[in-house]
């Protein structure tokens, strides 16, 4: 597998990851409630969902791609397009504070499952998993290695970016009700977006 596809698909990972949501806001409340160690469980679940994911959709959608063929490179279109579109969204968004409710203490368990849950509901998750994945890689030529060095990928762009949440959180509670926060944040995933968008144009 080319390193330069990794790098795209790891750095729409990290943008998916780092832009605030269901996942980001159940890692920040844990962690600011319990501490980090409850973050990373949660952590942990939020990653499990998403090697789901990967499971199904390499081995779903690469029985898809026998049958239908070219008509996969359409999504290739497609998601660039998007991403480009999402990016530019991003730009234009305006920051908001973003509020975090503190939740009560559940056992490392329910930490996990919450994760878990979160990530199997996630409309955006389903939609990379499912649209973005046939664009960033060759279903059909994937072996067991390119499996494991796509979950490591994962591993390192979500489980790393909101370990880096989960510790924020634990140590400053009030940067995350910053909209000058949210703004740089929106400026960043934006150009990574775009970015990422252009490559899948180029490679389609």
């Amino acid at each position: 597998m080319a390193i330069t596809t990794l790098l795209f698909l790891f750095m729409a990972m990290v943008v998916l990851a780092v832009v605030p949501g269901p996942g980001v806001l159940a890692v920040v409340a844990r962690s600011m409630a319990s501490g980090f160690s409850h973050g990373v469980v949660t952590t942990v679940g939020i990653v499990t969902g998403d090697f789901i994911f990967i499971l199904l959709a390499i081995y779903g959608l690469s029985a898809a791609a026998e049958v239908l063929g070219n008509l996969f490179s359409i999504v290739s279109y497609l998601g660039g397009f998007y991403l480009i579109w999402l990016g530019c969204s991003l730009w234009k968004a305006k920051a908001k504070a973003l509020h975090v409710e503190v939740l009560e203490e559940p056992s490392w368990y329910a930490n996990f499952f919450s994760g878990l849950f979160i990530t199997l509901s996630n409309p955006k998750a389903i939609l990379f998993y499912a649209g973005f994945f046939p664009a960033f890689l060759d279903l059909s030529t994937l072996s067991i290695v390119d499996v494991v060095m796509i979950m490591g990928v994962t591993a390192l762009a979500v489980g790393g970016t909101m370990l880096v949440y989960a510790y924020i959180a634990s140590q400053v509670k009030t940067v995350f009700q910053s909209e000058k926060t949210e703004k740089t944040i929106n400026l960043i995933a934006g150009a990574v977006m775009v970015l990422t968008g252009m490559f899948l144009l180029f490679k389609a």
